[in-house]
């Protein structure tokens, strides 16, 4: 039976150098992300041990659906919850929109989270990848802090759940990566800034190699720049 690993946000950025990393552990890769365009060329690009999804990860009937199609095709073996949107503003110009934004990773993550504990009862193991700013709170982020420490809270949450289960839950916290996650934030972090933050590529292999062991696990991973 093929071990398979769901990513979700996997069409770019640190989610797509994940979906690039297991395929070269041999998982076999689900993808979940709603880019149309990107996820076409990925289907094309990886024509073995692959599999796109496209739609919303804040769509609960859409991750349902996924998930269940999903459960058919192998053993789940992993989750990482990657998927992830930002909007950076002053604590007095955001609105209801921003809000929303910014909580699609959290709504994505609880969603996805609930769809696969109910399709795999034992030997799981849900890696939520979410950011230094769930770790203290930064000016202009007010928001998007909240939203990170709203799924680090859930993180901590399920760690008490599964707590002496062969469920395992993994909280990852990286600090800046130059990706495309800044292309709308260009105001706020610069092509320039964004060029000396971490390279997700690296990120993505520190990731894969500390939640690979079969023999112990790792609770927690702090990666921050030099």
């Amino acid at each position: 039976m093929k071990d398979i690993i769901i990513i979700t946000g996997g069409t770019s950025g640190l989610g797509l150098e994940l979906v690039k990393e297991s395929l070269n552990k041999g998982y076999f890769v689900c993808n979940l992300a709603r880019n149309k365009e990107k996820m076409a060329e990925l289907d094309e690009e990886f024509t073995e041990n692959y599999k796109g999804f496209v739609g919303d990860i804040s769509d609960e009937s859409f991750v349902n659906t996924s998930i269940r199609e999903i459960s058919k095709l192998g053993n789940i073996s992993v989750l990482i919850n990657c998927a992830e949107k930002g909007v950076f503003k002053r604590a007095t110009e955001y609105n209801s929109e921003d809000i929303d934004i910014s909580l699609t990773g959290l709504k994505g993550m609880i969603l996805c989270t609930t769809a696969v504990l109910n399709v795999k009862y034992e030997n799981l193991k849900i890696v939520n990848i979410m950011s230094s700013a769930a770790l203290k709170g930064n000016k202009t982020e007010t928001v998007y802090c909240a939203a990170k420490w709203g799924e680090r809270g859930y993180t901590e949450a399920l760690k008490t759940e599964y707590k002496g289960t062969s469920i395992k839950i993994v909280g990852v916290y990286p600090g800046g990566m130059n990706s495309n996650f800044w292309n709308n934030s260009r105001d706020y972090v610069s092509e320039e800034k964004a060029n000396t933050f971490m390279n997700s590529k690296d990120v993505a292999k520190v990731i894969m190699d500390n939640i690979s062991y079969d023999n112990l696990n790792v609770s927690d991973i702090m990666i921050e720049r030099k």
